[in-house]
């Protein structure tokens, strides 16, 4: 899919993979439009990159249904990806024995989970409107699980759950949505060098990297941007969860 002149949505789009993502789009000729909450610096972000900003929740049908029609009004919204997220930690059970809130898993479950489906819906209803492009494709989602959907550590059963629904949900609608000509990948990213990592000393930053296979680093966001965009081009990949992790696997802690 060629996506000079057409519109770019990205969740999440103020940091990390977001902000990495967004500026390859950009780059690329696509009109982007970043939605991140209002205390994130997705305004001056935005105004660095010549795109839109839209302070949103993504687990807000309306706020979202809002900030896709603003995205759309710049081209044909050909292109959403999914980067917002959260990943507090917390185990079954604290350190008396006693269970955690269970708010704090259905937070979670929330944001990352609900929140990427309801982005797919508002945006796939707009997308599915499109003149198709030359190749008869109308729209490229790319959504972001993590490696924890499959190998979660201890302390991470809300998190897992979460990028594993995100992982699980994706052929179903990518199936769905085939009828509209609408592509449907997930990433799922191993350890990345995103801001929340960033701010751990160097020493822990560089264990962390050691423990990957090969390349034994963290993974750059922009590594995960060039995947982004390499999906959007290739107009056979559908369906597929792929995982971006130089081969780890990770341990239980």
């Amino acid at each position: 899919m060629d996506i000079d002149g057409s519109a770019a949505l990205v969740t999440g789009g103020a940091s990390g993979l977001g902000l990495a993502t967004a500026r390859r789009l950009a780059a690329s000729g696509a009109h982007v439009t970043l939605v991140d909450l209002p205390t994130s610096p997705g305004a001056s972000v935005a105004a660095d990159l010549g795109a839109r900003f839209v302070p949103a929740d993504v687990t807000d049908p309306e706020q979202i249904a809002a900030a896709v029609a603003l995205a759309a009004e710049a081209g044909p919204l050909r292109v959403l990806v999914n980067c917002a997220g959260i990943a507090p930690p917390a185990k079954v059970l604290d350190r008396d024995g006693v269970p955690t809130p269970l708010d704090l898993f259905e937070r979670v479950l929330r944001v990352n989970l609900v929140g990427t489906y309801n982005v797919i819906a508002q945006a796939s209803a707009v997308m599915s409107r499109n003149d198709p492009d030359a190749a008869g494709d109308r729209g490229v989602i790319v959504n972001t699980a993590s490696v924890a959907a499959f190998d979660g550590q201890i302390g991470q059963p809300a998190y897992a759950a979460s990028k594993g629904g995100v992982a699980a949900m994706t052929l179903p609608i990518a199936r769905e949505l085939a009828r509209h000509a609408i592509r449907v990948v997930t990433i799922a990213p191993g350890i990345m060098e995103t801001p929340m990592l960033k701010g751990l000393p160097q020493a822990a930053q560089d264990s962390l990297g050691e423990q990957v296979p090969y390349p034994a680093r963290l993974g750059a966001p922009d590594e995960y941007a060039r995947l982004v965009l390499a999906i959007v081009d290739n107009g056979y990949l559908n369906g597929e969860t792929i995982r971006l992790d130089g081969a780890i696997r990770m341990p239980p802690k």
